[in-house]
């Protein structure tokens, strides 16, 4: 054994960067409660569903998902912010706080116009679309600020594809959040894990 074999560096896994948000996780818990929960949406109701499933099943596999996705989504932007500088704790800070704003204001949105038009069946479809469209728009704010370049281009799919939804009315507008959305979220869960590899 040469002394140049003994001094050679240990190859190992690269971890994050600090200030580096890895997102692996998240897209495979957020993927999965689109097509599992907006799938079953999507097959169980209009006038003729596939089948026949019980009320509560299709919001209860969506909102585990989006529970366990951000869960992992806040340990992985804590975790990013060890060792950063003020200005990046702020700035992850305030868009957090970002989150809890924009959806409290969608809210009052949904609820109000479904009051005002005498029209509560409007919540069935406006949750579902308006809510990707502003995880979308937020992915946006938040891919700008991070310099990453995924998270943008999946807030933009997000944004479009959930936009584009409420065109079909139901129950295809579940199809389109079920497939477009958490193949969205499958596809960036791949390239998440080769980009934080490079």
């Amino acid at each position: 054994m040469t002394a140049a074999t003994l001094t050679r560096p240990v190859e190992r896994p690269t971890a994050p960067a600090t200030g580096e948000v890895d997102s692996h996780a998240a897209y495979i818990s957020f993927g999965l409660a689109y097509v599992l929960g907006h799938g079953a949406s999507a097959v169980s109701l209009g006038p003729d569903p596939l089948i026949d499933l019980p009320a509560w099943l299709p919001m209860t596999l969506l909102g585990t998902g989006l529970a366990a996705g951000t869960v992992f989504a806040t340990l992985a932007a804590n975790r990013a912010q060890r060792g950063a500088s003020k200005h990046d704790i702020l700035s992850g800070k305030l868009l957090g706080l970002s989150w809890v704003s924009a959806f409290a204001a969608l809210f009052l949105v949904i609820t109000g116009l479904a009051a005002r038009l005498d029209m509560p069946e409007l919540q069935t479809m406006l949750w579902p679309t308006l809510s990707g469209f502003l995880v979308g728009v937020l992915y946006l704010g938040e891919g700008a600020t991070r310099r990453n370049l995924l998270h943008y281009a999946l807030g933009t799919w997000l944004a479009l594809t959930s936009a584009a939804a409420l065109l079909l009315g139901l129950p295809s507008l579940f199809w389109v959040l079920a497939l477009a959305g958490g193949g969205g979220f499958a596809v960036a869960a791949i390239l998440e894990a080769r980009r934080l590899t490079r």
